[in-house]
């Protein structure tokens, strides 16, 4: 917990440092650190997220919607009988093994 805190605690940074000419260096923290947080009047004004802290956090929000949408639609589906996985693939002449190695479909 100590060290949740210090961690925390080393992620802030005051506004007033961007006015003195530090952003680059701020910016070069991004690299080893996920997330900082910006202070203005001591209370928290904005996070910079690294870019990678960035896509993962987009990729779970975008996972999330995925889910509730899958969810809804099995509701919507009540007690129709459904088709597995294992059936459509074998249907489609496809294997698991060639599903992981195709690139990741853009799904709207």
């Amino acid at each position: 917990m100590v060290a949740k805190a210090a961690n925390i605690l080393h992620s802030l940074i005051p506004i007033s440092q961007f006015n003195k000419g530090k952003a680059a260096q701020i910016f070069d923290r991004l690299r080893t650190e996920k997330e900082l947080v910006v202070l203005k009047n001591n209370q928290p004004s904005a996070v910079i997220l690294s870019p990678e802290e960035y896509t993962r956090l987009t990729e779970i929000e975008e996972d999330y919607r995925l889910l509730l949408e899958a969810n809804s639609r099995l509701a919507e589906n009540g007690d129709k009988p459904t088709i597995s996985f294992e059936s459509v693939i074998h249907d489609l002449g496809i294997t698991e093994e060639e599903l992981d190695y195709a690139e990741e479909a853009e799904i709207e």
